[in-house]
């Protein structure tokens, strides 16, 4: 349960000048990111480290992956196609993208 606690202040602490979304660990778990992805080990598609890392040079990557997030993509990390999620918001696949982006 202590855990938990400090997850959900550590989220909180993390509100910006993303709008009203909060780029956090909750935000993806909702929007069940995690059933391909993690932070650090490797599931069907790339961790949020690799992403991280891949773009973290690129200007513009916050929103490139933003759009990939709702339209999906194949290609980019091997044949296994990532599905589009269209159900996630403009402001929320930002605050996601924003997120993985920050993971180190």
């Amino acid at each position: 349960m202590t855990k938990y606690v400090a997850l959900l202040v550590a989220g909180c602490s993390m509100l910006t000048a993303f709008g009203n979304a909060v780029a956090s660990p909750e935000m993806v778990r909702s929007y069940n990111c995690t059933a391909c992805h993690a932070e650090d080990k490797k599931k069907y598609g790339p961790t949020y480290q690799q992403v991280a890392l891949k773009y973290a040079d690129e200007a513009g990557a916050a929103e490139k992956l933003a759009k990939k997030i709702q339209t999906g993509g194949a290609g980019v990390w091997g044949n296994t196609p990532m599905p589009a999620q269209p159900r996630v918001t403009d402001e929320d696949a930002l605050a996601i993208a924003r997120y993985i982006l920050s993971v180190k």
